[in-house]
C-alpha cells in the first residue's frame, strides 16, 4: 500500500503539537491535530467542522486535554466499533502509575511518557512513526468514500 498515512494528534498544548510536527517531518505520514477531546470524536466521526476528515491511521492521544479528557476519548473509541481498531498511543506528561494502568484499562495499544528533552522527544516521535508504520501491520483503512 503507498498512500499517505494519516496520524491524528489530540494536544492541547501548542508546543507540543509543533514540537509533534517538527519530528515527523520528512517522514511521510500526514499530521492532524485537534485541541481537545470534543474535537478527536468530531475528527474520528467526521462531524463539522471535520465532515472530509480523513481515517487516521494512528492516534497519538494526550491524557489532559480540555472540555473531554483524553481517559474519556480512548474509552469513546475502544467502545465504537468502527474505530477501536485504530491504534491509540497515549503520549503524555503524566509518569502516574495510576494513568499508565487506566490507559490500557481502557485498551491504549501503547503509552509513552513524553520525554522533556526536545531531542530525546523527537526519537520518540520518530520510533513510534518507524515502529507503527514500518514494523507493525495495521489494520486495512476503511474503503473509500
Amino acid at each position: 500500500m503507498n498512500r499517505t498515512r494519516e496520524i491524528l494528534l489530540v494536544e492541547d498544548s501548542p508546543s507540543d503539537a509543533f514540537l509533534t510536527r517538527e519530528a515527523l517531518r520528512g517522514l511521510g505520514p500526514r499530521l492532524h491535530v485537534v485541541n481537545d477531546g470534543v474535537e478527536a470524536m468530531q475528527f474520528l466521526r467526521r462531524e463539522p467542522p471535520f465532515a472530509d476528515a480523513p481515517r487516521p491511521d494512528l492516534i497519538l492521544l494526550d491524557l489532559n486535554t480540555p472540555r473531554m479528557d483524553g481517559r474519556e476519548v480512548l474509552a469513546a473509541i475502544k467502545q465504537d466499533a468502527h474505530l477501536r481498531c485504530i491504534p491509540v498511543i497515549v503520549l503524555t506528561s503524566s509518569t502516574r502509575e495510576a494513568d499508565l494502568n487506566v490507559a490500557y484499562d481502557l485498551h491504549a495499544n501503547c503509552y509513552v511518557a513524553k520525554p522533556t528533552d526536545f531531542n530525546q522527544f523527537r526519537e520518540a516521535i520518530r520510533l513510534i512513526e518507524t515502529f507503527w508504520f514500518h514494523l507493525a501491520s495495521l489494520p486495512p483503512g476503511e474503503a473509500p468514500r
